[in-house]
């Protein structure tokens, strides 16, 4: 055996070692199956022969990458290699700042797809939607590329330009965005009080402060309405998920008992199970919650805890189904897999994974169109007409913006809480 096989053969037990330390936490067993040694020393075998022989010097940790990444293709969408500089592009995501346009990704049967822009963001507001297939990057095609290499292509200073090529259902021909990258500042939770009462809170993704922050905004909404809420709706639309534990915590704002999820994968560190407690629990107020197809992984585990409780009802379109939990473990140089360890499951036992939950109201993502101003003939333009009764006041009208009015499912949801409302004050009457 040459002096690179042994070297290389060391590296990757050392390696596999470390792995199942730092990752599982589980101990680990003499490797004793021979097949598995003469397949590595296969593996060995075509390194050593890359790198004596092939027409170009080849950098032997450019080969090592590479084979890394190869193993990880065949495995499942969101398992991927990250080298030194994504793993700290990766770490930046979740702290919620990083150079790009603004775009979720994930290969969809082979295929770069896009989960959800980001709000707010060059993606957004060029109208870059969920399910778009990214086909091309600044004219190199994507058909080969794994996740992280397309995110890392896509990422970049702010200032500089980037094209993508995208192929749309219905649409016939390449459609083209001339992207300007700028410094991508997620903030995770916004809102505010649509009228007397109700509320609206949208999370665009699950971040560090996430569950903080919801708790904040819900505190401020009932101090400006001077009373508690008569009901919310929570917009997880094209919310394309993150950490598993702040979709845990933001779970549990609105339950005080109860599983909220569990895991299950082969190892022990991996089956894990959240309960929901009683401190801090927001009052038994109606809750709608917005889905869409851009609503995933975090997102999807708060819609399946929430409506398998009974707590809120789903409105919109059924969310993207992504029922998996990656778990990211640091190397040696700095590098890091992100490696699905877990499926996850709703409380009553249900695996989203590939299909996704349905809303218990289907409402399409429609815009709605703006009316042009009509006259009306009414009571007070009649010639001496009684005038009002200064001293009973209609309740005011609620302060949407134009374009919340023209947000179908958004208006959909907020007829809701003023019926259930309504019904509510009959009842009590």
């Amino acid at each position: 055996m040459s002096i690179l096989r042994r070297l290389f053969l060391a590296l990757v037990l050392v390696g596999l070692l470390t792995s199942v330390t730092v990752g599982a936490q589980k101990e680990a067993e003499p490797a004793t199956d021979d097949k598995a040694y003469a397949d590595l020393e296969l593996f060995t075998d075509v390194l050593a022969l890359i790198h004596r022989s092939y027409v170009e010097d080849v950098d032997i940790r450019d080969l090592i990458y590479g084979g890394i990444r190869g193993m990880l293709a065949t495995l499942d969408p969101h398992s991927s290699f990250l080298t030194p500089e994504l793993y700290e592009e990766m770490q930046a995501d979740t702290h919620g700042e990083f150079g790009g346009v603004g775009i979720e990704v994930t290969i969809e049967k082979g295929v770069l797809s896009v989960v959800a822009p980001i709000e707010g963001t060059p993606a957004q507001r060029a109208g870059i939607r969920a399910r778009d297939r990214i086909v091309q990057i600044n004219g190199k095609a994507t058909q080969d590329l794994d996740l992280m290499e397309a995110v890392r292509m896509m990422r970049g200073k702010a200032g500089e330009k980037i094209k993508l090529g995208i192929r749309r259902k219905g649409v016939d021909k390449l459609l083209e965005f001339d992207l300007q990258r700028e410094v991508i500042q997620v903030h995770s939770v916004s809102g505010r009080l649509l009228g007397p009462g109700f509320g609206y809170a949208r999370i665009s993704q699950f971040q560090e402060r996430t569950g903080r922050e919801l708790k904040d905004l819900l505190a401020k909404m009932r101090l400006e309405n001077q009373a508690r809420l008569k009901g919310l709706i929570l917009d997880l639309r094209n919310n394309p998920g993150g950490l598993l534990d702040q979709a845990v915590a933001v779970s549990d704002l609105f339950l005080n008992q109860g599983l909220i999820v569990y895991t299950e994968g082969r190892e022990k560190a991996s089956q894990l199970r959240f309960q929901a407690s009683t401190k801090g629990t927001e009052p038994e107020y109606p809750l709608v919650l917005l889905i869409n197809e851009g609503s995933a992984s975090a997102s999807e585990i708060v819609a399946g805890a929430l409506h398998d409780h009974g707590r809120a009802l789903l409105l919109g379109e059924r969310t993207f189904g992504k029922g998996s939990v990656q778990t990211i473990i640091p190397l040696s140089d700095n590098s890091g897999l992100r490696l699905t360890t877990a499926r996850y499951f709703t409380p009553s036992g249900t695996s989203i994974q590939a299909r996704g939950i349905a809303p218990d109201i289907e409402v399409p993502d429609l815009e709605l169109p703006q009316q042009p101003p009509r006259e009306h003939y009414r009571e007070r333009d009649l010639a001496h007409h009684f005038e009002a009764d200064s001293n009973r006041q209609q309740p005011a009208d609620p302060q949407l913006t134009p374009k919340e009015r023209k947000d179908f499912q958004l208006m959909r949801a907020l007829d809701l809480l003023k019926g259930l409302d309504y019904l509510q004050a009959v009842k009590a009457s």
